[in-house]
């Protein structure tokens, strides 16, 4: 009887029934499916029986394991994209810190000017798709020998473009770069903004050199930042899918993700399982190192208030020459790709720019027999229509439950801050995080695709594509909560309770009117993601499940660019609406602080 009264009031707070409702459900959406795709690991798939002699569909083997790792053929499986996947990850990094770590030191620390437009435009790359400079890359500077058509470059030159300059590694690596390199700016521009610059002030007054002060005193100050940048950007390099893609398969280059995709989508699914295990290891290790870096940066002690006397570099007559130069970088890898992608969903004959070959059919056109297979353009065709409804719905039933669920994980965790029961969910909740987003489409498809227990095979529906999208973009919403929740004192809500403010009042009536504009973000941020994810879905969805982001693929894999170009468009357009609205509704921006 005691323990069935201590049970009855343990589950009169809201927060503890929280806490057992989301415990449970995330333990089965993300570590069941870590034990399916294991299990996968070791078992015979239907499309393999024929050539694993011996073995019936679901039996134990070692197969796919022998030939990923120690088969002669393993080589072109996984060491060949690996080194791959770890060349482009290494040499992204170099180049996002270096472009983003220059950018946020000309913005804070010198004269420079248009610091507030530089600012804004930097980040548009990374608020954008991955596979935005991609596009643009391959519109510019394709050539005839693998693309087909030339490029707007060689069109306005004459130049041929050589293979390594428009496809493979090289570009890879640089438009991976670029779209990081304004993650690397907000994390590097934060600390330079907000430190202490009273020992870089004292060498100024000793006449040290500009050069020696940053090698000796601002370098070290801002390394943890730099490091921590270097690791998370390694990571999501890793993981990217469709900058490779894009770039990386028309000269046959694959990383582990084009690599994964191939397999699973062919006749060795278990190739692609194994692939997938390795994958989430290697992230996981990768943010663990990550987290630990982050955990000792109580240890450096520079970072000790923001000085009131930052001496800006005079850049004197270099001035508005470094000004100019910065605003037509910025141009060009924000405002340049959107044009780009207008002009190439206007021209009739690809690889030509003259005024006469600009047509608005693949906009608005019913379509040409022997064109495009008939297709008709974008506002009358029924699968780009359809494609963005499914866009739109997908993304904000995710935004709707992945907030929903992040706000009540969020109040969970804070009320029960400093158990063991808050570790455990926080851990969960942001768990989906540390897996790669094709990785994660691999362990849905692995644990949905056939009926477990009371859960149906979800396969080909477009429940399965809210779940996943709903656990992976969980973690933006509950970090989003948990903010904003830590703000806000608990006298607050208990002076509800006192006045007999039922609980959900005391959410709808107190908490969440104090905080609404950390809330709305919480809501705002899934949907943005959704809008412009591929990687997540793309193993997932069917012909009655087709989304724009899945369609540009196939549509850019068709060779029909007029079309993903347009469909390209439409997601940017529909992303920077939502990340303005963002702002209006929460005056939050992504680079507030760092600029003017």
């Amino acid at each position: 009887m005691n323990l069935l009264n201590r049970t009855k009031f343990y589950l009169k707070k809201p927060h503890n029934v929280i806490f057992i409702v989301l415990s449970l459900t995330l333990a089965y959406l993300t570590v069941l499916p870590m034990i399916s795709i294991v299990i996968d690991t070791i078992t015979v798939h239907a499309s393999e029986v024929m050539r694993i002699s011996g073995k019936a569909i679901g039996d134990f083997t070692t197969y796919h394991w022998k030939k990923v790792m120690f088969d002669a053929g393993s080589v072109n499986i996984l060491y060949k994209p690996m080194l791959n996947s770890l060349t482009v990850s290494l040499w992204s990094c170099v180049v996002a810190i270096a472009i983003g770590g220059a950018f946020a030191w000309f913005v804070t620390r010198t004269n420079i000017r248009f610091k507030k437009i530089l600012s804004t435009l930097f980040v548009f790359p990374y608020i954008m798709p991955s596979w935005t400079l991609a596009l643009a890359w391959m519109n510019i500077f394709k050539n005839r020998v693998v693309g087909g058509a030339p490029g707007i470059f060689t069109a306005l030159t004459g130049i041929q473009t050589p293979n390594w300059f428009a496809y493979g590694a090289f570009p890879i690596i640089l438009v991976t770069g670029l779209h990081y390199a304004p993650f690397a700016y907000i994390l590097i521009g934060g600390v330079l903004r907000n430190m202490d610059a009273n020992l870089e002030e004292a060498a100024v007054i000793l006449k040290t050199s500009r050069l020696k002060i940053m090698w000796k005193i601002t370098i070290p100050m801002v390394l943890p930042a730099i490091l921590s940048t270097f690791l998370l950007t390694f990571s999501s390099s890793m993981s990217a899918f469709a900058v490779p893609s894009f770039l990386g398969l028309p000269v046959r280059y694959q990383v582990l993700t084009t690599q994964m995709f191939r397999t699973l989508n062919g006749l060795n699914p278990g190739y692609g399982y194994v692939l997938a295990l390795l994958m989430i290891l290697l992230s996981v290790l990768i943010l663990a190192i990550n987290q630990r870096l982050i955990g000792g940066r109580r240890s450096y002690a520079t970072v000790t208030g923001k000085s009131s006397n930052i001496s800006l570099v005079n850049l004197g007559r270099g001035r508005s020459i470094c000004s100019v130069i910065m605003l037509v970088f910025v141009a060009s890898i924000s405002i340049v790709p959107l044009i780009s992608f207008a002009v190439e969903s206007l021209i009739l004959e690809p690889g030509n720019y003259h005024w006469s070959n600009f047509t608005a059919e693949f906009w608005i056109g019913d379509g040409v027999v022997g064109r495009l297979s008939s297709e008709p353009g974008i506002v009358r065709n029924q699968n780009i229509l359809v494609g963005l409804w499914n866009s739109l719905k997908l993304s904000v039933a995710c935004a709707l439950l992945a907030g929903t669920i992040g706000f009540l994980g969020a109040y969970a965790i804070v009320r029960l801050r400093g158990s063991k029961a808050s570790e455990l969910l926080n851990n969960l909740t942001f768990f989906p995080y540390l897996i790669p987003n094709m990785a994660f489409g691999a362990i849905f498809l692995s644990m949905f695709a056939v009926r477990r227990g009371p859960i149906p095979a979800l396969y080909g529906t477009f429940a399965l594509l809210v779940l996943i999208g709903t656990v992976k973009y969980l973690p933006f919403a509950s970090r989003a909560g948990i903010s904003s929740m830590l703000q806000l004192s608990n006298e607050i809500e208990e002076a509800g309770t006192m006045l007999g403010i039922g609980w959900f009042k005391r959410m709808t009536r107190i908490l969440i009117p104090i905080q609404k504009s950390s809330f709305i973000s919480g809501y705002l941020l899934p949907f943005t993601s959704g809008m412009r994810e591929l990687s997540l879905f793309v193993l997932l969805v069917t012909p009655s499940t087709r989304m724009l982001t899945t369609l540009l693929f196939q549509y850019n894999e068709k060779g029909w660019n007029q079309y993903a170009n347009a469909i390209n468009l439409i997601i940017i357009l529909v992303v920077l609406a939502c990340n303005f609205a963002i702002n209006r509704l929460t005056g939050a921006s992504i680079d507030k602080g760092i600029g003017g």
